[in-house]
């Protein structure tokens, strides 16, 4: 066991580095020690030079950076040079990170040494299958129906291909499948940070201003997970709502940087790395 050091478990998600304000704030972003972790919770960017930009640049200050994709990085963007689809696209994203030396949800899950013992870091890409329905929503096609109707319907839609997957909800159930099988066969005494990009659990998207988008935000088979795994935290983005929540005792972060035009609404400093542990 190495002996702990003094560094930090830290975490951020959305940098959305395509937006000028947003790749400053992270050509800024400094560890608060040499051997400070880093957890990215997605949504670094669009394309794949973005993506790899901003990976290389965080790889280079902390002393391990972790990934997670997010919905962004996993779009076939028009401006994108690298035009690879589902599958193949988020394989060549973990292709990147690894000649970073960036660790991806593909990986062995690393042990992160604390000063109470070590914690597994659990990355995950788990995708949603629409089951966070709207009120009054019996299915996907009455829940896109009821969004399409307001006007909020996910740039997934039309940006984010499941290839060869028949649809993205049939990709989300094999992810989770293949994960909790993972999860499962960790030891089980040891505590686990579990890091995705969706909330694990339908709670943090009450407070949505778009209920509807909650479609797009997770899925209802990881609804317990937090607490049939020995969880110390739950790390997640997307929502663009930073904020600390719990349930059933069990720490939920958001950590999420979001677009200029909302985190300049916020008080604080922008772009404030979370510490987790």
């Amino acid at each position: 066991m190495t002996a702990y050091r003094g560094g930090r478990l830290l975490a951020i998600s959305d940098l959305h580095v395509g937006h000028a304000d947003n790749r400053a704030l992270v050509e800024s972003m400094t560890p608060e020690t040499d051997d400070d972790w880093l957890l990215v919770a997605g949504d670094v960017a669009e394309t794949v030079a973005d993506i790899h930009w901003c990976l290389k640049t965080l790889a280079g200050r902390f002393r391990r950076v972790v990934w997670v994709p997010g919905n962004h990085e996993l779009w076939t963007h028009p401006s994108d040079t690298v035009t690879l689809r589902g599958v193949a696209r988020y394989e060549h994203l973990v292709g990147l990170c690894r000649d970073l030396g960036v660790t991806t949800p593909e990986d062995p899950y690393p042990l992160w040494h604390g000063p109470d013992g070590p914690v597994v870091i659990a990355p995950l890409f788990l995708l949603y299958d629409y089951s966070f329905l709207p009120e009054g929503c019996a299915s996907k096609d009455a829940g896109l129906a009821y969004a399409r109707g307001t006007g909020v319907l996910c740039n997934d839609e039309s940006l984010l291909h499941p290839d060869p997957y028949p649809s993205r909800e049939a990709w989300c159930r094999a992810r989770v499948a293949e994960t909790e099988r993972r999860l499962t066969e960790l030891p089980g005494g040891t505590p686990v940070v579990l890091v995705n990009h969706y909330p694990l659990h339908r709670h943090p998207t009450e407070v949505l201003w778009y209920p509807e988008f909650a479609m797009w935000c997770g899925t209802e088979l990881t609804a317990d997970w937090h607490r049939r795994f020995r969880t110390a935290a739950v790390v997640y983005g997307h929502l663009h709502i930073p904020r600390t929540t719990h349930r059933d005792g069990v720490r939920f972060e958001e950590v999420s940087v979001g677009y200029p035009r909302e985190w300049r609404r916020r008080q604080g400093p922008p772009a404030r790395l979370r510490r987790i542990l």
